[in-house]
């Protein structure tokens, strides 16, 4: 499965790229488009990134002129980041190669295998939200530990 996804990964920024932006660059850009301006620290949250990635990403994507920095006029010290028409304009024609690739791989199934596909995948993410959640469970429940233990000394 892993081996797939990076042949594919691969494959789609290599046709991306030839449009004129990365996959990696296209997350930005796709997160800016669809959920508007953000701060740095809330795309690198909702990217999973470090904030430093984030940054240098930025400051990459802003000399293309891809994006835009602003101030915040809720915080000083913090800057909105937003993407350009320029940026709007490199995403959506980046869009179709990268559709393109994909339906040409999925064009290997047969449509009994596509749904057979989706369930199994349906499957898998349920399980693994189920053990996200058992291991946030505890997780969380190891933070309250030591609180109840004071509380019980005090």
């Amino acid at each position: 499965m892993f081996k797939l996804y990076h042949q594919v990964s691969r494959l789609v920024n290599e046709c991306m790229m030839d449009e004129g932006v990365s996959l990696a660059r296209s997350k930005f850009l796709l997160l800016l488009e669809c959920q508007g301006p953000q701060r740095s620290t809330d795309i690198a949250c909702a990217l999973g990134f470090a904030p430093r990635t984030v940054t240098e990403a930025i400051d990459g994507l802003e000399r293309d002129k891809l994006v835009m920095r602003e101030p915040d006029p809720k915080d000083r010290r913090a800057k909105i980041v937003s993407i350009t028409d320029m940026g709007r304009t490199v995403i959506s024609a980046a869009q179709q190669p990268q559709h393109k690739t994909i339906e040409a791989i999925f064009s290997a199934l047969t449509e009994d295998q596509k749904q057979h596909m989706k369930e199994i995948i349906r499957c898998l993410s349920e399980k693994t939200e189920e053990l996200q959640r058992e291991r946030d469970k505890r997780a969380g429940d190891l933070d309250a530990a030591p609180q109840r233990s004071l509380q019980d000394a005090v």
